[in-house]
């Protein structure tokens, strides 16, 4: 005997896609620029990922990987910019509540 879906019903990948909040369908974007000493920063705007480089191409390429290479998603700064590690602190809110949060630091 064998289980056949029926057509109606939505499968679960489709019910998982359903679920996401519609936050996690905007993509990601990401600031990238030089620090005071050289180094290149990556960070995406919100705060919650990020990095620093040796290389713009490490960085570049991270953001790339972050972000599924979306066309749209760096944002070159000229001037000084430093990694900010306060901006991940992340206050729970109504929308949050009861979903992970993902903070991820790169070095």
């Amino acid at each position: 005997m064998s289980v056949i879906d029926a057509p109606n019903e939505p499968s679960v990948k489709e019910a998982e896609k359903a679920a996401e909040p519609p936050s996690s369908l905007r993509p990601l974007i990401f600031t990238i620029g030089r620090d005071s000493i050289g180094n290149w920063v990556a960070q995406e705007k919100s705060g919650t990922c990020g990095g620093l480089f040796t290389d713009r191409a490490g960085a570049l390429k991270f953001v790339k990987f972050e972000t599924g290479n979306h066309p749209y998603a760096v944002v070159w700064v000229n001037g000084v910019h430093e990694l900010n590690t306060v901006a991940a602190v992340v206050k729970p809110s109504e929308n949050t509540v009861g979903s992970l949060q993902r903070v991820r630091y790169v070095a």
